[in-house]
């Protein structure tokens, strides 16, 4: 057929691809070093970045939906990498913050993280790595969620 869909030529179902490719790769450091799953390491990473957040924060944060972020403090919470806060205004709302043990578990996951992206870097080479930069930026920009549809 001359007007054939290639998906495999579509931008976005690569990127995505690429995406479940590299996050499952490291995945399976952080699986094995401190067992962590996916939903886990993406709170723990947002609350170490960020700091205090609620649930919907993290969700927003990390693009997941609400019942793996909660999922996902609980396993962390039940290993005392963060703690609850209630609202002091709405009993519906909790901040949550890293434990100390926490803190300490996120320094050590970062480590392992800077390694396994020198890791991509060297096997990518820095002239890759910076068309990717570039390119990454300009699909960030155009498709953004500030953007506008027309």
């Amino acid at each position: 057929m001359a007007d054939e869909f290639e998906l495999d030529g579509f931008i976005p179902y690569r990127l995505n691809r690429a995406s479940e490719l590299i996050s499952l790769s490291f995945a399976r450091q952080y699986k094995l070093e401190f067992d962590l799953t996916r939903p886990e390491w993406r709170t723990l990473a947002a609350l170490g970045s960020v700091g205090v957040m609620t649930a919907t924060q993290i969700g927003a944060h990390s693009h997941m939906h609400k019942t793996k972020v909660s999922r996902a403090i609980r396993a962390l919470e039940e290993r005392h990498w963060l703690k609850r806060i209630p609202s002091e205004t709405d009993r519906r709302f909790e901040k949550i913050e890293l434990t100390p043990q926490g803190q300490q578990y996120y320094r050590k996951i970062t480590l392992l993280a800077r390694k396994y992206q020198e890791t991509v870097r060297m096997t990518l080479g820095e002239e890759a790595i910076r068309h990717l930069e570039l390119a990454l930026s300009a699909i960030e920009t155009s498709a953004g969620p500030h953007r506008k549809s027309r």
